[in-house]
């Protein structure tokens, strides 16, 4: 977690588009297939369940700090985020010198997965055993990973660069895996990467563009009868892909 979290402080640090590239590339040098598929199903928006609830995060803050209810509120309240809230309030309980020293695979898949099989009182010993053994910003971390709401403010586009510069691939074609459901494995990583791209021209789907404004009057875009045009629908963007013999569907 120790290098995920210096990933996170990377990517929130900056609004720069290639310094955030770099951080991604930076880190995919070094981690495992697992780890990097792991930051990558999290870094582009996507989420496991939520596994535990606000309430039962606080009643295990309670526990752990000794404070009372209205001061755990107040607290949130002016803070604003429940799991920076509890990093923060945490601190005095915290083991001296507090390290992490698991990958962000085995926090997944060893530690915050496995909580949806464990009834309230357990997660919250969980909860309380983390808190006491994190650093802060992992705590901080383990805590949004836990609730859902971990948001880092990378597009999936902007993934797709970064993994397409590391791996020296097309862009479309790592756009084009990153497409659809998978799971986060060392597999799919070495899927994710895999120089081999001749099987995938056929299928691979036209690349899907947001609605924009015009920047220049529409007389300056030459004769109407040059252009087509529809109406902007609202709902989920989707294509049906016909060559040769293979049909596929995109959305």
């Amino acid at each position: 977690m120790e290098a995920f979290t210096r990933l996170f402080t990377a990517l929130d640090g900056t609004t720069a588009t290639n310094a955030k590239v770099a951080a991604l590339k930076d880190y995919l040098s070094s981690a495992t297939g697992a780890d990097a598929a792991w930051a990558i199903y999290i870094v582009s928006g996507r989420r496991a369940r939520r596994l535990a609830g606000r309430p039962l995060l606080k009643a295990a803050l309670q526990e752990l700090t000794g404070y009372p209810e209205w001061m755990v509120l107040d607290a949130y309240a002016t803070v604003g985020d429940f799991a920076e809230t509890a990093s923060l309030l945490t601190e005095d309980c915290r083991s001296p010198g507090a390290v992490d020293s698991r990958s962000l695979a085995d926090w997944m898949e060893t530690e915050i997965l496995p909580l949806a099989e464990l009834d309230d009182a357990a997660r919250k010993e969980k909860l309380k055993q983390w808190w006491r053994e994190l650093p802060q910003l992992s705590c901080f971390l383990v805590t949004k990973l836990i609730t859902g709401g971990l948001r880092v403010g990378v597009s999936r586009t902007l993934v797709a660069r970064a993994v397409a510069e590391y791996a020296d691939l097309p862009r479309d074609i790592v756009a084009h895996r990153l497409m659809g459901e998978w799971q986060p494995s060392a597999a799919w990583f070495r899927g994710l990467v895999d120089p081999d791209i001749e099987q995938e021209q056929g299928a691979r789907p036209y690349p899907f563009y947001l609605a924009s404004p015009l920047e220049q009057e529409p007389q300056q875009l030459g004769r109407r009868e040059a252009w087509l045009a529809e109406w902007k629908w609202d709902g989920i963007r989707a294509q049906l892909v016909k060559r040769g013999d293979a049909i596929s569907l995109w959305s």
